[in-house]
């Protein structure tokens, strides 16, 4: 166990110097969205092509690597869902948000840096390969079942699913993410060597991503806490850290999935919500407390339960 926390802690301390350099006001939270923006659109793109382009996939399939993860994903979803909606009686939007609250993991500024850090290259390409589908159906999931609620409740009209999917569609051929694995992909099959002078400069962008999405993760959680709504928060929060992860090492080992790629999905499934789940709040406004709160309980109780699973995985 001491060993697996050596690995841990640094991914949880480095979050926690960026929340403390924006909260002593040392730097402003202006520069945590600026680093954001690079990390998302510069440097993990950087590191996906890379990592696409050099992967020996083995010819595995990535089917039962999807269908291992999203099991989780619709399971804790579920649970998520009827917690809130059932246990606590709050309506169908709120519901939603708390089945994406606890089903949503942060893969690219945590999974992203932990996978890398405790499982290596084989890890990432595993993860490259979630998150070639993860967005899009969790964004094309979360948008259908908010607008469904909200018809529900509201009594309006919703776009139907064809306006929801152009326009995720449209934002996916723009999504940086999307952008660098679909070159890392031309890169692998065309085989064509990088030239020595460019590939240094990609393995130095690449070697970027994880120090500072942690730093840039940190100095945005200053914007969040826990406003009211602790109960729920922290029932949500479970389902996220402990939940999830389960679900997922469970249907890894039905569905005979290799060490290093269950290893992969079961961390990355056991880090904190993303903030995806405060976007999706600000896109419908509702339920702004509880993503938040979410987000701010998930990452503190990480460091615990992040550990706990990589202990029970090595």
């Amino acid at each position: 166990m001491p060993e697996i926390t050596l690995n841990v802690l640094p991914i949880f301390i480095l979050i926690l110097i960026g929340w403390a350099l924006v909260r002593t006001g040392l730097l402003k939270d202006e520069l945590g969205d600026s680093l954001g923006e690079f990390v998302f659109k510069v440097a993990v793109p950087v590191l996906l092509f890379r990592t696409i382009a050099e992967a020996d996939f083995h010819g595995a399939s990535p089917f039962r690597l999807w269908i291992a993860y999203f099991a989780g994903v619709g399971v804790t979803w579920t649970v998520g869902h009827l917690v809130a909606t059932r246990v606590f009686e709050r309506d169908a939007r709120v519901g939603v948000l708390a089945g994406v609250s606890s089903a949503f993991a942060n893969n690219v500024f945590i999974g992203l840096p932990l996978v890398s850090r405790i499982v290596g290259s084989d890890g990432i390409v595993a993860l490259s390969i979630l998150l070639a589908v993860h967005l899009p159906l969790m964004m094309i999931i979360g948008t259908v079942l908010m607008e469904q609620a909200e018809r529900k409740i509201g009594g309006g009209s919703s776009r139907g699913l064809l306006s929801i999917l152009r326009q995720i569609a449209g934002n996916l051929v723009r999504n940086p993410l999307v952008i660098g694995l679909a070159a890392g992909v031309v890169a692998h099959v065309s085989g064509l060597p990088i030239p020595d002078v460019l590939d240094n400069v990609v393995n130095q962008i690449a070697a970027m991503a994880a120090p500072t999405a942690l730093l840039s993760l940190g100095m945005a959680l200053n914007k969040y806490g826990v406003s009211g709504n602790f109960r729920i928060a922290g029932a949500i929060s479970a389902l996220k850290l402990l939940l999830m992860p389960a679900c997922v090492w469970t249907a890894c080992h039905l569905l005979g999935l290799g060490p290093e790629w269950t290893m992969a999905m079961v961390l990355t499934s056991s880090v904190p919500t993303g903030i995806n789940a405060w976007l999706i709040a600000n896109r419908f406004g509702v339920g702004h407390g509880l993503a938040a709160s979410t987000i701010t309980l998930t990452t503190a109780a990480g460091v615990a339960t992040v550990t706990f699973w990589a202990w029970l995985l090595s």
